[in-house]
């Protein structure tokens, strides 16, 4: 409560987060991750081939330096932009938990700043100096070299970026002791890197599969070698992904795997869990035996079906992001802090005091009868804005119109009785952190919303409100 609010009503903050976040992540993984390294091993081939067929191995490199093209030109623009999106949407919308992770992770982040800037480095002599590297052997020595190094470099960034990940789902041991050791090597940092690393292979694999479809065509000489070789790199990282995906499901806490069906579904079709589980590792069957399909039989397999694998292997990434960052609630860190930015430990003297005496930015210290409708709206933004809008995505005006049911007015009292117990109900809902008077407040601001439906800005927009018991408190630090 440090901070100003973000906020944007028609979407909501989650929503902009996730769209940056999944994203990245998309480019990331298939493009960064998996995609360079199988890169590099087409550029050795056809170095390897061009000592017994220069033309062949010419071929290779050619087709290695197209794909090298789009993969610099997409991670390098959106990557890169989609990167440095994500801590900046996160900072503005939950800085307490940004800034909670920068005091556990700070050297942790700026080794990866490092090993970024690198990472740019090798991409650029990778790419721009590709064609001078055909003037010599050692001059593609060279390059091959600059292409494995990119790889390391690229992988390395993951592995630093999954420890903080792992710790917003489970901080292990840094609970009790609150050391960097501990918060890096917690419980599911090993099984999410075994798991997204292959992941990340496969689907490099994938996105060279629709390259080749693209860039080569039926009568080209290596098309049959390039899709049988691709295809076996698929397959062999397959069953690493599996055995990665049976670990991380293994150190999941039990209490966030109660939140699978929401998170796969929605609450929407929460009853569809099963189903849609179905669909998807149905649909991933699929991609593998087109995969096998194309390492055995390459010269008979239709050119539509190298786009399935790319597809549904981006989906189940989307999904695979969806869903951890859903179960992890009602906390942005496991145990520690609260999904709406206010740490457990702080709770019962929130409860006890109410939460606007200790926010900031708000125009209402403390509620009472004139100024309600503008506490419950000061309410709503601290304790409910970071996963909810009033009239947009997630409105929480349309949650309580569902539960009333249709043609039903809202009432104040049924609203009142399941705020406090509804943390008991949905598992991923935190508990309401506010007073019995904010409590009254916020119910009577969500009554006016249904009523008058509002766009509520945030302070990007309407600007900064600083409460008047934090200006007295500056005013006489100033006058000291």
């Amino acid at each position: 409560m440090d901070f100003p609010i973000f906020h944007l009503d028609f979407m909501g903050n989650r929503l902009l987060i996730a769209i940056i976040a999944i994203l990245h992540v998309l480019i990331n993984h298939a493009l960064a991750v998996g995609f360079i390294p199988l890169v590099t091993i087409l550029e050795y081939l056809g170095f390897r081939q061009r000592k017994t067929n220069l033309e062949i191995g010419m071929q290779w490199d050619e087709l290695a330096r197209k794909m090298m093209f789009v993969g610099f030109v997409i991670t390098t623009s959106i990557g890169a932009l989609t990167g440095v999106g994500i801590w900046f949407s996160a900072s503005l919308t939950n800085p307490a938990a940004i800034g909670s992770l920068i005091r556990v992770f700070y050297s942790a982040w700026f080794s990866e700043w490092i090993i970024f800037v690198l990472e740019v480095v090798f991409i650029m002599l990778y790419f721009l100096r590709w064609k001078k590297s055909n003037e010599s052997e050692q001059a593609k020595r060279r390059h091959i070299r600059f292409g494995a190094a990119l790889s390391v470099f690229s992988w390395l960034t993951m592995v630093i970026i999954v420890a903080i990940l792992g710790f917003m789902m489970d901080p292990g041991n840094w609970l009790s002791d609150r050391s960097f050791f501990s918060g890096f090597t917690n419980p599911l940092y090993i099984p999410q890197l075994y798991f997204r690393t292959p992941l990340a292979m496969m689907m490099g694999g994938a996105f060279a599969l629709f390259l080749i479809l693209i860039f080569l065509k039926k009568e080209d000489t290596i098309r049959e070698k390039a899709i049988s070789f691709t295809s076996l790199w698929l397959l062999i990282w397959s069953p690493v992904a599996l055995v990665g995906a049976l670990l991380y499901r293994s150190t999941i806490p039990e209490s966030m795997m109660g939140n699978l069906p929401t998170a796969v579904g929605t609450r929407a079709f929460i009853n569809w869990y099963d189903s849609i589980l179905l669909v998807i590792f149905g649909a991933v069957i699929i991609s593998l035996l087109i995969a096998l399909w194309g390492f055995l039989k390459p010269r008979k397999l239709p050119r539509p079906a190298l786009v399935i694998p790319i597809i549904v292997l981006f989906i189940f990434l989307g999904s695979f992001e969806r869903v951890r960052e859903f179960i992890r609630k009602p906390f942005v860190i496991g145990e520690y802090m609260y999904a709406n930015g206010l740490r457990v430990k702080d709770y019962p003297l929130y409860q006890k005091n109410g939460i606007l005496p200790y926010a900031t930015y708000v125009s209402t210290p403390q509620v009472t009868e004139e100024n309600k409708i503008e506490a419950g709206k000061n309410v709503f933004m601290i304790a409910c804005s970071r996963c909810h809008t009033v009239t947009g995505i997630n409105s929480v005006v349309r949650k309580f119109r569902n539960i009333t049911g249709p043609g039903k007015p809202l009432n104040a009292e049924a609203i009142k009785q399941y705020i406090p117990k509804m943390h008991q109900v949905w598992y991923y809902m935190p508990p309401f952190p506010g007073n019995e008077a904010e409590l009254d407040a916020l119910t009577a601001f969500i009554l006016e919303m249904d009523k008058n439906p509002q766009y509520i800005r945030g302070a990007q927009s309407a600007g900064v409100t600083i409460s008047p018991k934090h200006s007295r408190k500056k005013s006489n630090r100033e006058g000291i």
